[in-house]
């Protein structure tokens, strides 16, 4: 990555500015400016996220703000309210309060005298969800947002349920934002009133992940928040951006199916991460591309942004599996209009073993996966860290049903959303159903391609789910993840179903044995013929960055994955040591331009028994560390999540020291009812 350090000549940093809200409430921002604006106003670019500007996100935040401030943008980086320095509380992801000091941040950007008046919001996950959620609201001065790593749907695509099962990840990220939300400003920004608001925030704690957890289907609680309620009320400009490797790229198409305003989409084969970090590569010069967007909505200027495709993607081509992947090699490809009348519908139908062009006699093939099928599954969201890729398919294929085409006898493109439908039948109530598409080589490896999960008592609705009746048939329909993958000849298509996918998701209490009768069951790929106009797409360029503020390492931990299997017991361990991800392996920096040491681990363990649903059970340890020579805070965060037949179990514990004094302790233990879960 190329990083110009003459930047640093040409803008103004504000280390900290108070915006004072209607209800007397102060949010910090961090604010980039170019020289030039204390004379010639200039468009704002507003980032506004609770992960700590001052600390933990200063070396992620420096790169990005800096070089927009050097292109000519004031740049703005904010605190929700009750996170990092700002003052009051922090109840909830996305709250109607969040939204309500956003309309109100943006109108005092506008009126600083360095402000043209004209503002744009972007930001990748959080970042990326409220700039929709707050594009929706429409507020005058808003004139265009960029979405990376998003979602248009709060409960059936994000962190906490996927197809109405139950996320593991509900129960890490919630875990997370219990402990930063845990921790108190910085006495240096804040003065002596950091201690108050410290109290305050443990005082007023409670564990996301129950927050979270009471809202088990598709409720009013999901909807807010949720732009696919009404896509109209977005009307501003929207580029929206991720990756295959992410865990949000599905809101991507459905945006640009929807959105009636000016829209723009990229999809590359990236993490959870900004495409200049590109993990896998190849990264792209998405700054550069920032800019040009602005430029084109903030500025009037024509850069031609907007004659290009409107949905541009990586085409990826086949790949052994493996844990990581440095570059997935690939190809830009890209369609006029999306969804695109270009792409084609191609069906399979599922006879015993098989997948045929044509259907056959219907057959009746019953199966109970083991608790541990999934174990290969990898991270459901990647964040570019080894090891969190899914790994060669065989071991979990060997407890699913396992469907395969003839090998290939030429090249298959597929761009979009597979559909398999299935005429099944189960002996439980409560049901979920996992299924998979891969690519199987000559040599038999199996890479996952793409998945979907649907739990069955939310097949005909996720607002109004309805138990199964034992032995009847049903008619279901499971749409898999998005993606976009070369098949090379040779190779075979295979579909594989099972009855649990830990630990991406949480089990139905029983042990289930599903009937799939085949011949009507099938499924169909979209097919994208080529295109020669792909050749011709104009290329990005190389990655570039404005400097950041360096970080000593002074601790380091190797990130560290491991799988065991007890053969006395069939008990699967899943275990993660990792430093956040924050500081490059060190789990202990300092950080010299601010005088102040930080530190965060994360230990993860998921536990199953091969035949026993109800022995799952996730823990998680976390701590935090902030130091400047008296000032001394240490946080540790332990929870864990089992159940019962009627309930999930939730427990923690969390401890919050000043210098070797315990200043709150937190107990946990709380119950919370299964809904068809």
């Amino acid at each position: 990555m190329f990083i110009d350090h003459t930047i640093l000549d040409r803008i103004t940093e504000i280390e900290n500015t108070w915006i004072t809200m209607s209800d007397g409430c102060r949010i910090a921002a961090r604010i980039w400016l170019p020289k030039s604006a204390a004379t010639e106003p200039v468009p704002a670019i507003l980032e506004y996220i609770p992960y700590r500007k001052r600390d933990f996100m200063r070396s992620r935040d420096e790169p990005i703000h800096r070089y927009f401030a050097a292109h000519g943008y004031a740049s703005i980086r904010v605190d929700i309210r009750g996170s990092g320095d700002s003052e009051g509380i922090l109840h909830d992801e996305y709250s109607h309060q969040e939204h309500d000091d956003a309309l109100e941040i943006i109108t005092w950007i506008a009126q600083q005298p360095w402000c043209s008046g004209a503002i744009g919001m972007m930001g990748i996950s959080w970042g990326g969800f409220n700039a929709l959620q707050v594009a929706a609201r429409n507020p005058e001065n808003l004139k265009a947002i960029m979405t990376l790593c998003s979602t248009d749907d709060r409960y059936a695509d994000d962190a906490h349920y996927m197809g109405g099962c139950l996320l593991n990840e509900n129960m890490q990220w919630g875990s997370m934002l219990t402990l930063y939300s845990a921790l108190p400003p910085d006495p240096e920004i804040v003065g002596d009133k950091w201690w108050d608001m410290w109290q305050e925030r443990l005082n007023n704690l409670e564990p996301f992940p129950v927050v979270w957890m009471r809202h088990q289907s598709r409720d009013n609680y999901w909807k807010h928040g949720s732009v696919c309620e009404n896509y109209d009320a977005i009307r501003c400009p929207v580029y929206a951006i991720g990756g295959w490797a992410d865990g949000y790229t599905n809101a991507i198409p459905r945006l640009m199916t929807h959105l009636t305003c000016p829209r723009k989409s990229l999809i590359g084969p990236w993490a959870h991460v900004f495409p200049q970090d590109g993990v896998p590569g190849p990264a792209i010069g998405f700054l550069q591309e920032a800019v040009r967007w602005w430029n084109h909505w903030l500025k009037g200027e024509e850069t031609g942004i907007m004659e290009e495709p409107a949905f541009r993607v990586w085409m990826q081509e086949s790949q052994p599996p493996q844990p990581q992947y440095a570059v997935w090699p690939g190809r830009w490809v890209a369609e006029e209009t999306w969804p695109s009348p270009r792409i084609s519908e191609h069906r399979w139908f599922l006879e015993p073993g098989h997948l045929s062009p044509i259907p056959e006699k219907p057959t009746e093939l019953s199966f109970c996966s083991p608790q541990t099928t999934g174990v290969r599954s990898g991270e459901w969201c990647g964040f570019g860290a080894d090891g969190e890729m899914p790994r060669d398919q065989r071991s979990d294929d060997g407890g699913s049903l396992v469907f395969d085409s003839d090998p290939l006898t030429e090249r298959l493109e597929v761009l979009g959303a597979p559909v398999v439908e299935l005429d099944l039948c189960v002996n439980q109530p409560v049901a979920m159903i996992a299924v998979r598409l891969g690519e199987v080589a000559p040599d038999g490896s199996v890479l996952r391609v793409t998945y979907g999960l649907l739990n069955l008592t939310h097949r005909e609705s996720h607002e109004t789910p309805q138990p199964l009746e034992p032995g009847k048939w049903y008619q279901v329909r499971v749409q898999l993840n998005d993606f976009a993958h070369a098949f090379p000849p040779g190779s075979r298509i295979r579909l594989s179903l099972s009855t649990s996918y830990w630990p991406i998701a949480w089990p139905p209490p029983v042990p289930v044995t599903l009937t799939v009768r085949t011949g009507m069951s099938n499924v169909t790929l979209p097919v994208r013929p080529p295109r020669q106009e792909d050749e011709a797409l104009r290329p990005f360029g190389p990655p570039e960055a404005a400097p950041g503020t360096p970080h000593k390492k002074l601790r380091q931990l190797s990130m560290r994955r491991t799988i065991e299997i007890d053969l006395a017991s069939n008990e699967m361990v899943y275990t993660l040591r990792s430093d956040g991800g924050e500081f490059d392996g060190a789990s202990h920096a300092r950080i010299e331009e601010i005088d102040l040491d930080v530190g965060y681990t994360l230990f993860k363990r998921y536990r199953i028994l091969e035949k026993d649903a109800l022995s799952a059970q996730t823990e998680l340890t976390q701590t935090a560390h902030l130091k400047r020579r008296d000032w001394s805070i240490w946080l540790e965060c332990r929870t864990r999540l089992t159940a019962t037949i009627e309930t999930f179990q939730f427990a923690g514990e969390l401890e919050a020291y000043h210098g070797d004094q315990l200043i709150k302790r937190h107990d946990w233990a709380l119950a919370i009812p299964r809904s068809l879960l």
